[in-house]
């Protein structure tokens, strides 16, 4: 109960901070898209951040927390405060010294790099030039973040949650003021928004040095890197380096593939997978961020029942939360793009093809979910090996599908190909956890989920009859639109909490808390 108490708290709070940032980033595409629309300058934009983002993720979110996080919280423990500053620092250290290396690498290699990814840009004229100049721009981004990330690690080991989490706001902020007041002062006005990402970068690591003074880290250069438990990081880190670049491959063959399709193609991918990172921001990635601390905590104790016992308990969480958002997703899809970017330079067109993509990214959310849960008990019984085969299987699945769905059904057969490569990913990986710990008791998690689809049945029905008496298709009505889509999303909810209810599902009084923790309605 303890396990399952910390899981809640620490998620709550990652869930509080991390929704904020989402409105915010909400807010952010929604400037963007009435900005600069869905076309040439766009579609540059999108592709070259695609590899500051996809090193984010590859060296900072992934392999990096997933190794440094067990191995930081065992030193901590069990040999004291001094030595895990110690280790903190020589990490540090030699993280410093690898991301200059790779952000000077970036800069210089660009032009290659970016027709490697987008060579499709080519049959238009300058838009693989200015995708090349904005990736440059934009390459230090990923020093930055990869930094923020041993900071967030250090503080989430030391119980503080809240700063890390919230500080992508700062890079959101950065976007929008940039986007705004620096666009008119460039030939290519989407300039704007590369500049925002460097200074938000920066700005999300400034933040977290007071924070860390305050629980007593302030780095030091150190370049013991012999030292045990920083030889054991780096061993971790290697095969997980290739798994988590294996999966962030999927996005750069999904952008590749449609980089050959009609201009818009790679706007509309970008933001339905961005509304689609919504529910997934909030809920799953803080989630599966506070599994991995008190998972770790239990392999070292050789708690194997509490450890099958934690993951049951995210397993039911993550679907409580996922099938509702789901059936929401394709339900609001158009209400939602109609809403809040059909203005400037994105028209209905543009929210019609858009609200496709997210409705065939919306099925995915719960296999992505249970995936993200299911990775860290790799990571916390230090197999980072196992991850990487069955994402290396998945990306090959997806470049199949891709290029099998694109041809009928262009971008939107290219989401539906990433959603079915999930299924797999979600599936192989829980056959391998199973046979490795024996029996799961996933049984009880299936009961759980099946007591769920009643609610989301009547659910679904509400909401699409709800969204019927909206206007989608022509701008304005702006404050009749949003009571639509508050009555739709709250009376939807509304429904489904009491199924569960009246169902009886164990879990439902757990989940309920755990989602209003990161709503902020309780401490």
């Amino acid at each position: 109960m303890k396990e399952k108490n910390e899981i809640t708290r620490a998620a709550g709070v990652m869930g509080l901070a991390t929704g904020l940032s989402r409105v915010f980033g909400l807010v952010r595409d929604v400037v963007v898209a009435r900005l600069f629309g869905a076309g040439f300058g766009a579609d540059a934009f999108f592709m070259a951040f695609t590899i500051p983002n996809l090193l984010r993720r590859f060296f900072a979110e992934g392999s990096l927390t997933a190794a440094f996080v067990p191995t930081f919280s065992s030193v901590h423990h069990t040999q004291g405060a001094d030595e895990g500053r110690r280790v903190a620092n020589i990490c540090w250290t030699l993280l410093l010294l690898v991301m200059a290396a790779v952000t000077l690498f970036g800069i210089w290699a660009s032009p290659w790099i970016v027709r490697a990814i987008g060579y499709g840009f080519s049959a238009v004229p300058g838009k693989l030039e200015l995708t090349s100049f904005l990736n440059r721009l934009m390459f230090p981004y990923i020093f930055f973040v990869s930094l923020l990330a041993l900071a967030t690690g250090i503080l989430n080991v030391l119980g503080h949650y809240f700063w890390p989490s919230v500080s992508v706001v700062l890079l959101n902020l950065s976007m929008i003021v940039s986007g705004y007041f620096l666009a008119d002062y460039f030939d290519a006005p989407v300039t704007a928004l590369a500049i925002g990402v460097l200074i938000g970068g920066f700005l999300q690591l400034a933040v977290q040095f007071p924070v860390l003074k305050r629980h007593g880290v302030r780095f030091r250069l150190d370049f013991n890197f012999r030292h045990p438990a920083v030889l054991k990081v780096v061993r971790l880190m290697l095969p997980g380096l290739l798994g988590v670049a294996i999966y962030q491959i999927n996005i750069v063959v999904t952008r590749l593939l449609a980089s050959f399709l009609p201009e818009g193609s790679v706007s509309y991918l970008y933001f339905g997978q961005r509304l689609f990172e919504f529910p997934q921001g909030i809920f799953v990635v803080s989630l599966a961020q506070a599994v991995l601390p008190a998972m770790s905590r239990q392999v070292a104790a050789g708690d194997q029942a509490g450890f099958k016992d934690s993951l049951r308990f995210a397993l039911v969480l993550i679907g409580l939360i996922t099938l509702p958002a789901t059936v929401g997703l394709v339900l609001c899809s158009l209400p939602v793009y109609s809403l809040f970017f059909m203005h400037g330079a994105f028209g209905y067109e543009d929210v019609w093809q858009s609200s496709l993509v997210l409705a065939a990214y919306a099925p995915g959310l719960l296999f992505v979910g249970i995936s993200r849960v299911v990775v860290p008990s790799f990571y916390a019984m230090n197999d980072t090996r196992t991850p990487v085969w069955v994402s290396f299987w998945t990306l090959l699945v997806n470049a199949g599908l891709g290029l099998l769905l694109m041809k009928p059904f262009q971008h939107v057969g290219l989401a539906l190909a990433l959603t079915l490569a999930s299924v797999f990913n979600c599936a192989v990986l829980l056959f391998l956890l199973r046979k490795r710990l024996g029996t799961l008791g996933l049984k009880h998690v299936a009961i759980s989920m099946s007591r769920v689809i009643p609610g989301t049945l009547l659910m679904a029905a509400f909401v699409y009859a709800v969204v019927q008496g909206g206007n989608w298709n022509v701008a304005g009505s702006f404050w009749y639109k949003v009571m639509l889509l508050a009555v739709a999303v709250t009376g939807g909810g509304g429904i489904f909490s009491a199924g569960c209810i009246m169902m009886r599902v164990p879990e439902a009084k757990q989940a309920s808390r755990f989602i209003r923790r990161k709503l902020g309605w309780v401490s």
